[in-house]
């Protein structure tokens, strides 16, 4: 069940500060296209634009809607385009810590699409938001024709950093207190930048001001935390050969937060799937090209027959 609330409304009370509408979201991207709507028991943000077959943009851990600023209006020429913030991100309310696991935020997810009486031809997902919607695929929750895993985090980490950042991210998400310093210090002259640029990524100072807002809330960045403590890539990860849904990896060469490498081994993994190397592109590639992206992605709906073949050539 799914209801339409007032977007100027003010969002639940929470012991750590979100993001506020009327504040942070005052100059928001894209922001005609937002709506507050509640389902699964949380007040969702949700941007929805454009015309055709309907694709779902699920952003990654610590991101917002801002993160499609500039591709979701490329996109929206030839998709209905619906991105949401995730639960707990941007303007999201925060589940309680138990919802915050890739299963369950796959059902969350399922039961907002439902509501908004979405069934997506195409889904598109970055970092952990490929993740997100492989389980959701793989559970049969949604069926599109095709996912786009823009450096999707797709694999564990493996190796010592994953035996040293798993308890790390537990511990950092146990505390109220570490979310309230990381948002405190995201508002020291340079940290935001430094945060980006260590992704292998160069994007504009707006761009850097949508992250610089989000990362200083508190709530924002407990929910961040929350996310990389609860979720578990094993299972999702042993079945992306049963995938059914057409796979494309899009891959920045110079991401260094997950590896170009890791698409590659994903591809080895699912039958049929596809990969596209952006060269010297870091780990936000859709925010720093996303003409060049748009048009990897419209090529791959064409080729999935969701497209006329005319639309690619015409741009």
């Amino acid at each position: 069940m799914m209801r339409a609330l007032n977007d100027n409304a003010p969002p639940p009370r929470s012991p750590l500060a979100k993001p506020r509408w009327d504040i942070e979201g005052r100059d928001w991207p894209n922001r005609d296209a937002s709506r507050f709507v509640h389902a699964a028991g949380l007040r969702w943000h949700v941007q929805e634009s454009g015309r055709g077959p309907v694709l779902l943009l699920i952003h990654g851990t610590s991101a917002a809607t801002h993160s499609w600023r500039r591709l979701a209006p490329l996109l929206a020429e030839p998709f209905t385009v619906v991105a949401p913030d995730l639960p707990g991100h941007g303007f999201t309310e925060t589940p309680a810590a138990a919802r915050m696991t890739l299963d369950a935020m796959a059902q969350d997810l399922a039961t907002l699409l439902r509501g908004l009486d979405h069934a997506p031809a195409v889904v598109a997902g970055h970092s952990a938001g490929a993740a997100l919607l492989a389980r959701m695929c793989l559970d049969g929750s949604i069926a599109p024709a095709g996912l786009v895993a823009l450096n999707g985090a797709l694999l564990p980490i493996g190796g010592a950093a994953g035996r040293v950042m798993l308890p790390l991210a537990r511990l950092l998400a146990s505390s109220a207190l570490v979310p309230r310093l990381l948002a405190r210090f995201a508002g020291n002259p340079g940290m935001v930048e430094r945060m980006l640029a260590d992704t292998g990524s160069s994007i504009e100072p707006e761009g850097i001001d949508y992250y610089r807002r989000l990362v200083r809330s508190p709530g924002h960045v407990a929910a961040a935390l929350r996310m990389m403590a609860s979720w578990r890539l094993e299972r999702t990860a042993q079945q992306l050969p049963q995938l059914a849904t057409r796979l494309l990896l899009i891959a920045g060469s110079n991401d260094k937060t997950i590896a170009a490498s890791n698409s590659a081994r994903v591809q080895r993994m699912v039958p049929g799937a596809g990969i596209a190397v952006m060269p010297g592109l870091g780990h936000l590639a859709h925010e720093e090209r996303p003409h060049d992206v748009r048009d990897i992605m419209v090529e791959f709906a064409r080729d999935a027959g969701l497209l006329p073949r005319s639309l690619a050539a015409a741009e």
